[in-house]
């Protein structure tokens, strides 16, 4: 074999060869080639047996290159598969473990890996007294409300309000006792359509449902008599089991609102021991239905009017079937250093088959000014039941004054210190005075 045909066969190795291994062998040939040359003198053409010796070489070098790429192998893990990366989509990157594409694909499902539970907590301590015979003057603990939110998904939100308080089995007694007092899933369409399924507080006038369950948001020490809870010897349902319908009417500037709702609606009068509310199981079969219509006019702000009607039967065992009418209206001008609450409530019932009607009306007014951190407040209230009202003649009449200071603390402590007289049909007025602290956390 002649040299010119060294390329030849080279090149046939070196196909079979990387780059980095061309170079390697490139350089052994060189060098062999330059240590034979020495060998041989001066003789310019290599014979057969330098072409041996270099094809030689370069199979040892290309044994030796095999088995460092062995050796390189075992000692380098292998690179794990690439992970495919998910289906592009529009929503903006975030932190969940569940893949994009499954989220498009379902979007109502609740991701668990986010935390969607919210809670709030509220509560006051009350020192309060009287001249009312048979009362002393105590250190009560007030309600203890946890308010639990969670978006369930866009449209489904979850609420509650869990509250804590002692003497739930009585006025008089020191044991606690718990309440779910709202619980309530909601579906949201739009401005136009909300639903609620669930327990929650009747629409009747303004402080039912602009009030709840927390005297912190309260200008006062508690609510008026005439919204006081149905534990606590209301005379309102102001709670109800069922289903609650809201939302905005097309009205333009007049910003009308609507609310329709039926439920269980309460059981006749009870004793405070029992409950009132029907949670699981009416009394009868004939649900309550309430309505209420008001305006919140772009014109005035802080502005709201409106009127509600509240519709039911109550079947109190052993005497005839009763039925109930409460009309409400109220006039509320509500704004961040100023507030004015009017309202109004006629509660009618009519017994089956006595031919008679009992009327029982009853308002409220209260207004108060803030300064700086100091807000004073003056309360008027009246509630007039008759001797013969078929379901709570006990109550009676009752009215008077009440006067006030609120002193925010913090933005989380509120200082509230009220005077009240209450004037009651044949029996002495009362003097009472109290002192709370309340609080948010």
């Amino acid at each position: 074999m002649k040299f010119s045909s060294l390329p030849l066969v080279t090149g046939m190795f070196l196909r079979k060869l990387s780059h980095w291994r061309v170079l390697a062998l490139l350089l052994g040939i060189l060098v062999s080639s330059s240590l034979r040359a020495q060998e041989l003198g001066d003789a310019n053409v290599p014979d057969n047996q330098t072409l041996r010796l270099l094809l030689s070489r370069i199979d040892k070098l290309e044994a030796r290159v095999q088995q460092l790429e062995a050796e390189r192998q075992h000692a380098v893990p292998a690179s794990p598969e690439p992970v495919p990366l998910p289906t592009q989509t529009n929503a903006p990157p975030n932190n969940e473990t569940e893949p994009q594409q499954t989220r498009a694909a379902e979007p109502e499902r609740m991701d668990l890996s986010e935390t969607l539970l919210r809670m709030r907590g509220f509560g006051d301590v009350t020192l309060h007294g009287s001249n009312r015979r048979g009362r002393t003057t105590s250190f009560s603990l007030g309600q203890l409300n946890l308010f639990v939110t969670s978006d369930v998904s866009e449209r489904f939100k979850f609420l509650s309000e869990i509250v804590f308080e002692a003497g739930k089995s009585g006025a008089s007694t020191n044991a606690f006792g718990v309440d779910v007092e709202r619980y309530l899933i909601q579906y949201s369409y739009n401005d136009y359509f909300q639903l609620a399924v669930g327990r929650y507080h009747t629409a009747i006038g303004y402080y039912n449902t602009a009030y709840h369950h927390s005297t912190w948001f309260q200008t006062t020490t508690g609510r008026p008599f005439l919204f006081a809870f149905e534990d606590q010897g209301g005379i309102l349902p102001v709670h109800n089991v069922g289903v609650s319908a809201s939302g905005l009417l097309p009205s333009g500037r007049l910003g009308l609102h609507y609310v329709a709702e039926i439920g269980n609606g309460r059981r006749s009068r009870l004793p405070l021991t029992e409950e009132p509310v029907q949670n699981k199981v009416d009394e009868n079969n004939h649900k309550a239905f309430n309505v209420a219509l008001f305006a919140r006019p772009q014109a005035v702000s802080g502005l709201q009017v409106g009127f509600s009607f509240y519709r039911d039967l109550l079947t109190p065992a052993g005497a005839p079937k009763i039925g109930e009418t409460i009309l409400a209206a109220h006039a509320v001008l509500a704004r961040s250093n100023y507030e004015w609450l009017n309202e109004a409530v006629l509660i009618r019932h009519a017994p089956q088959g006595l031919g008679a009607i009992f009327n029982t009306p009853g308002f409220y007014t209260q207004i108060s000014r803030r300064f700086g951190p100091y807000q004073p407040y003056f309360r008027y209230q009246y509630i007039n039941v008759g001797q013969r009202e078929p379901v709570f003649p006990e109550v009676g009449l009752r009215q008077g004054p009440s006067v006030g200071l609120r002193y925010d603390a913090s933005d989380s402590v509120a200082l509230k210190l009220q005077y009240d007289y209450t004037a009651r049909r044949g029996q002495p007025g009362v003097n009472g005075l109290a002192l709370q602290v309340g609080f948010t956390f």
